[in-house]
């Protein structure tokens, strides 16, 4: 008969406001069974804002153990996570808008710091600029999904903190926010930006589900030396070979799993089974 996995039944805090335990919840629960608990009254925005009223402190993937931390010291659990995301070009795709999402996971009982991540073109991270709601700017608000997607309003020209205009999903809201912004800016001009917060943004939240499954398989899968949870792909090696000419490309050969606690790694062939590079990405064939 199987052990119950050292998770199962246990609390983790999830520190967030912007309702993540919503798609996060469900999947710790399924595996390996955590319990998340949301603290009350924390601001996971002390660590960084999306219209920039508070500078992140330090890359993505380190403020994102640090909003976990902040969830440790909230709840006085010995584990927490957090969620961070990331909204820019997609460094691998030409002219595609790409989405990094990071799940940051700690326990200090264990002494252990997981982190995984999700990059993808599924986003509707964009911006616009327009003084009245025209035929250009509807069309950018149906390519946006508005107004099951919020958006935010602002000036153009600089960025006054009293008239940025939040969490819109409303028609007369947006106008009259347009109108107030556009006044506010010397070119007359509102910029309109989707509104990159999970909870008013289905796109983004959905992401953060796909990214809550990946992170609860790797918690659930235990270390074969030390049993400690976390054990999963941690590096990966470059230089799968092209399948015209077999030179090196960029694209991951190997990966290497290995255990948040001790030094056990193991290298292995990738997961989804490919060995040979498309020579459209081999810089031999195509210098």
């Amino acid at each position: 008969m199987s052990r119950a996995h050292p998770y199962a039944g246990q609390p983790v805090g999830l520190a967030t406001k912007h309702a993540k335990q919503q798609v996060i919840g469900p999947a710790l629960a399924r595996m390996p069974g955590l319990q998340v608990i949301v603290p009350e009254r924390l601001d996971t925005d002390l660590l960084g804002t999306f219209t920039g009223e508070i500078e992140r402190p330090a890359p993505p993937r380190e403020t994102a153990l640090l909003k976990a931390r902040l969830g440790l010291r909230a709840t006085g659990l010995p584990r927490a996570l957090s969620s961070e995301g990331a909204f820019g070009p997609h460094p691998q795709a030409f002219l595609l808008t790409g989405a990094l999402e990071i799940l940051a996971f700690v326990d200090d009982e264990l002494g252990i710091e997981i982190t995984e991540q999700r990059l993808t073109h599924h986003t509707n991270f964009d911006h616009t600029t327009t003084a009245a709601l025209d035929a250009p700017t509807q069309h950018f608000l149906t390519r946006v999904g508005f107004p099951d997607h919020a958006l935010i309003v602002r000036p153009n020209i600089g960025t006054p903190d009293e008239t940025l205009v939040k969490g819109i999903v409303a028609g007369d809201a947006l106008a009259d926010a347009i109108t107030h912004c556009a006044r506010a800016s010397p070119d007359g001009l509102a910029r309109l930006q989707t509104d990159m917060r999970a909870h008013l943004n289905p796109t983004r939240m959905h992401q953060i589900a796909l990214l809550a499954d990946q992170l609860a398989e790797r918690l659930a899968t235990l270390c074969p030396h030390c049993a400690a949870p976390g054990y999963g792909m941690i590096d990966a090696h470059r230089g799968l070979r092209c399948a015209l000419c077999t030179a090196p490309t960029d694209r991951i050969a190997t990966e290497i799993d290995g255990c948040a606690r001790c030094p056990l790694r193991a290298e292995r062939p990738r997961r989804d089974g490919l060995t040979a590079a498309d020579p459209a990405e081999c810089p031999a064939c195509n210098p």
